[in-house]
């Protein structure tokens, strides 16, 4: 990777402060920038300079950044509570999202990188969503209804409380894309399903309503780029931004997986 020389921005006048009213630490935010839409630009790491406030998350230092000092910073965002996975990024060298990072618990000197694996838009911007629909398809990531035509004017069979807890547990998956860019086999395999395909299974093979049986299931991620190539390295799960039990999850499909082949 070509290396430009790092660029020092004056941080503004305007600077944080703590509750107490006292100046908040000086970070240094040495961002990874890259525009490959640009012609002649070339990776380096540009660095910026601020006041640290009270309260402030990696969302609100790369705002003031934005705002203050450089414009042209790229990066993602929607939500700013962690339920939209926009603002994925590596983290001091760990994916994660930038709206839950709180600067105080980091360094003074901060790293931000692009995640891996997808395709990058320009610095701290990726198309995670070209990669999600994408897997999504191939998965048919959505309800395949036993009844082919259903009433929709009846009123909604009710489902057990515990499995509808289970059910809404795996589906509280953001698509941030945190656990493919941690993830090893997916930097090998590049049609790997990933952590977030294999959850995606697990949740609608729970679903009573889904008419798909292990069968199917074995057709999508019975080989190596669905459960068996995961090689259980499990930083999908240790770096989930939304602590989804991933690892139960691909144990748990791989056995059923196995059964089936067996069978």
């Amino acid at each position: 990777m070509n290396e430009a020389p790092v660029k020092i921005v004056p941080r503004s006048s305007e600077g944080g402060a703590t509750a107490g009213g006292q100046p908040g630490r000086k970070l240094q935010i040495q961002v990874l920038r890259h525009n490959p839409q640009r012609q002649g630009s070339v990776p380096h790491w540009q660095s910026y300079q601020l006041e640290e406030a009270d309260g402030m998350t990696l969302f609100i230092a790369l705002n003031e950044i934005h705002e203050k000092l450089d414009p042209s910073l790229q990066f993602d965002f929607v939500c700013r509570a962690g339920i939209c996975g926009s603002c994925a990024m590596v983290i001091d060298g760990r994916p994660g999202l930038a709206c839950k990072t709180l600067t105080k618990n980091l360094g003074t000197t901060i790293t931000l990188a692009p995640l891996p694996f997808f395709e990058l838009i320009g610095d701290l911007s990726v198309n995670t969503g070209k990669w999600m629909r994408q897997m999504s398809e191939r998965l048919h990531g959505w309800l395949e209804m036993k009844d082919k035509n259903p009433d929709i004017g009846r009123i909604e069979q009710t489902m057990d409380p515990a499995l509808a807890e289970h059910i809404y547990e795996l589906d509280r998956c953001v698509e941030c894309g945190c656990c493919v860019a941690a993830c090893g086999t997916a930097r090998m395999r590049e049609d790997f399903v990933g952590a977030v395909g294999i959850n995606r299974v697990a949740r609608f093979r729970l679903d009573p309503r889904d008419a798909r049986s292990d069968a199917d299931w074995y057709d999508l991620i019975g080989n190596d780029d669905g459960v068996f190539g995961c090689m259980s390295l499990l930083a999908c799960h240790d770096l989930c931004p939304k602590d989804l039990p991933l690892q139960t999850q691909i144990a748990y499909l791989r056995r059923a997986m196995v059964r089936q082949g067996l069978g």
